[in-house]
């Protein structure tokens, strides 16, 4: 039988990997709370450098060896084609060389994580940039029920209208901005702050899901892409 057969409820540490955005970050947990974690934002996507580093960094500083890990858990996408991959890539592998299950974690439910105590708005809008006027978007309302599930959206005045109603809503991440230039017709607040999904905040999401052996299947896992990936064609003959 597998080893998270036999899971061990008691001081369970679980890696938690996110690099859906240009910001890659890394963090342990012990039950549901973070002891040990890394980021950094960087234009230049510095994932494939960075990740692995960081993963040594978090587990040295907890004074733990990576044997002792119960879990992985990965931030699933939406979001950079390249980042998710990399993501991926290097959380299946520790899955398969410790014997450790996957747990997948929706990038945009990451994302609102840390703006739920915050009682002053009725919905909270996460997006995250595509191309043009094309956002990755849900929304949730205060209650942090799924009001609108996941979606490519391009944008428009009128988006968002017919869920949100008379609500208040708060706007987050790093297409937000495309968002406030149109003028929307909701009644949108923007962070002044650009958020990114932060390893950090994927703690008691997977807690919840561990403790609930909510696993995905190791071999098929892939990321949540929600486009097909896109190149821009070189101008070289």
């Amino acid at each position: 039988k597998l080893r998270w057969d036999f899971i061990n409820f008691v001081m369970s540490y679980i890696l938690h990997l996110e690099t859906s955005t240009k910001q890659c970050s890394v963090a342990l947990s012990k039950d549901a709370r973070c002891i040990s974690k890394k980021k950094l934002l960087a234009e230049n996507f510095s994932h494939s450098e960075k990740l692995h580093l960081f993963i040594q960094d978090v587990i040295n500083e907890a004074g733990i060896v990576i044997s002792d890990l119960e879990a992985i858990a990965i931030s699933k996408g939406p979001g950079s084609y390249t980042g998710l991959r990399i993501g991926v890539a290097a959380a299946k592998g520790l899955c398969f060389a410790l014997d450790l299950p996957l747990i997948a974690i929706n990038s945009l439910t990451i994302m609102v994580q840390p703006f739920f105590d915050i009682k002053d708005f009725d919905f909270l809008i996460p997006m995250l940039d595509a191309r043009r006027m094309e956002v990755y978007t849900s929304v949730f309302n205060k209650r942090q029920n799924i009001k609108m599930q996941t979606k490519a959206l391009v944008l428009s005045e009128d988006s968002f209208v017919n869920i949100v109603e008379n609500g208040n809503c708060l706007i987050i991440g790093n297409g937000a901005s495309k968002f406030k230039t149109l003028n929307p017709k909701i009644d949108a607040h923007f962070n002044k702050e650009i958020h990114y999904p932060s390893a950090e905040d994927m703690c008691l999401l997977a807690w919840n899901k561990f403790k609930n052996k909510d696993f995905e299947v190791l071999a098929s896992f892939e990321p949540y892409y929600l486009k097909d990936f896109q190149t821009t064609s070189s101008k070289k003959k």
